[in-house]
């Protein structure tokens, strides 16, 4: 589950008896980015429809109560075609900006330039284009 995105399936079980109540645990944990996958042992026992979807809802929640978590910020790719005369700017503000993976490819822009790449957090991507707009004596378009 990422955001409101999330795929499931019953995988065979009675329908709404075993997605339905993980994805309620999910929702109530509060914890984004997460997958919770249960396999369930047949031990000659029908648990019926209600009994699964306590056990499966309990069970998920149980799990996302004890597992270990951790904070992870969203990282944005992004590129620009630099020229050659603003690399110092564009490098001086990815510091401010704590971008990661900034990688330049001569190949790519056109004559004078350079297409420069990198990953941002998602919170800052549109401060990261401002500043470097403001700062630039020239339109760079982001990519």
């Amino acid at each position: 589950m990422v955001g409101d995105q999330y795929g499931s399936t019953d995988d065979g079980e009675p329908s709404g008896t075993a997605c339905k109540p993980i994805q309620a645990a999910i929702e109530a944990s509060g914890l984004d980015r997460v997958m919770v996958v249960v396999i369930r042992h047949f031990g000659g026992i029908f648990l019926g429809s209600g009994e699964l979807v306590r056990a499966y809802g309990r069970t998920a929640a149980e799990c996302l109560k004890s597992a270990p978590t951790c904070f992870a910020k969203s990282k944005v790719p992004m590129g620009a075609e630099v020229p050659f005369e603003l690399l110092g700017l564009v490098y001086h503000q990815s510091t401010i900006f704590k971008v990661e993976d900034i990688n330049q490819d001569y190949e790519t822009g056109t004559e004078g330039t350079t297409m420069v790449t990198f990953k941002v957090d998602f919170e800052q991507a549109e401060s990261l284009k401002n500043a470097l707009k403001n700062h630039c004596s020239r339109e760079l378009e982001f990519y």
